[in-house]
């Protein structure tokens, strides 16, 4: 069995990849907060005052840098795939086998999402939340796009991505909710919120999962998949660039454009923000292909890559944990002198200890994946 559109060789890493994760991680884990504090001292100035507001989510509709983050994560999830699964069919896996694997990933990731928002330390099912995480959406999109992926060429693929935004479309648009209608996207008056309500009631919390929007986090991670099929293909590099950069400018064009009739809104996933999304997680990825797997310039990448190997890890450890703790060991003497540089000083540090926790597991070749 072979992946539609993909060559049986090349099954190595793409270091631009793992980059990009790191990158995506980067803000994640400390490097958003870092440059909060910093463009925060800069209270006098418009332009940090505007640089500071895209390092927030937005309200409800429209789109900040800030949240691309999230679906930049689920596309880079997406676009590992391809190598993934070759690399697992190159060496003899069944169907079988590999189905079996993403189940296991999948319950894996669910887990570790209520590990992640302190669910399973507490224990108290009287207030479980079983629904909170972004792991959660990362785990069905994954679970949708790998059915799709192993059963359908990349023609359907792209079929099946349009088919499930269309659909979502039409279903928050023609769908009447009780007391608002049809076609309403405010915060109380759609027909996203409105089914979590009724379906999950008080096992969810936040807005990391949505049952109407899993086929538009599918989405997500679908177009990632389709970014790693032709990055495995046998187009050659500037092929490959070009394409990407030229699908990143057609997916903003088509995002913008359709927020005409359904707007962009992070919160619910719309079809909309899936398109914009990941015009910016293309354009990003081209970049980054072309900068370090084409032209080679790689060793300033370094840092995000250490990140990025050890992705599911960091981003669980730094969740459960509050490394600020560990860097006031360092910094928290500093605070009389720093004034209000001090919050600043002790997100660097905890960031630095992060980061050399991951640099030792990477000289150690220590890589937790699931």
């Amino acid at each position: 069995m072979r992946l539609q559109g993909q060559t049986d060789s090349d099954n190595g890493r793409l270091m631009s990849l793992d980059a990009l994760r790191g990158f995506d991680m980067f803000w994640i884990i400390g490097g958003g907060a870092i440059f909060r504090e910093l463009l925060a001292r800069g209270a006098n100035s418009e332009f940090l005052k505007a640089l500071l507001l895209q390092l927030k989510h937005v309200r409800w509709e429209g789109f900040h840098a800030w949240d691309l983050v999230m679906p930049l994560f689920l596309f880079v999830v997406g676009v590992a795939m391809p190598f993934s699964f070759s690399k697992r069919l190159a060496r003899g896996d069944s169907k079988r086998q590999l189905y079996s694997h993403i189940v296991k990933r999948v319950l894996i990731l669910f887990v570790l999402a209520l590990v992640a928002k302190g669910e399973l330390q507490k224990f108290d099912w009287a207030n479980m939340h079983l629904f909170t995480s972004v792991l959660q959406s990362i785990a069905v999109g994954y679970l949708i796009t790998s059915i799709v992926m192993l059963n359908m060429r990349v023609g359907w693929q792209m079929i099946t991505l349009a088919a499930l935004l269309l659909l979502f479309w039409a279903l928050v648009a023609l769908v009447p909710v009780p007391g608002h209608g049809a076609g309403v996207f405010t915060e109380g008056g759609n027909l996203v919120v409105y089914v979590d309500n009724l379906v999950l009631g008080r096992f969810q919390r936040g807005t990391g999962f949505r049952i109407i929007s899993l086929m538009t986090f599918g989405c997500t991670v679908m177009l990632g998949a389709l970014a790693g099929q032709l990055l495995r293909s046998k187009e050659s590099q500037a092929a490959k660039v070009i394409y990407l950069f030229g699908a990143g400018i057609g997916c903003l064009i088509l995002g913008s454009v359709w927020s005409s009739w359904i707007p962009i809104i992070k919160k619910i996933w719309t079809s909309p923000f899936v398109l914009f999304a990941a015009g910016w997680s293309l354009l990003l990825l081209a970049l980054f292909y072309l900068v370090i797997d084409v032209w080679g310039l790689r060793k300033w990448a370094f840092g995000f890559v250490v990140i990025g190997m050890n992705a599911i890890a960091v981003y669980i450890a730094t969740r459960v944990f509050d490394f600020c703790l560990v860097g006031d060991v360092f910094v928290a003497g500093l605070a009389k002198w720093l004034g209000d540089w001090h919050g600043f000083v002790r997100e660097v540090a905890a960031f630095v200890v992060i980061w050399l926790i991951l640099f030792w597991m990477y000289r150690k070749k220590s890589f937790i994946k699931i």
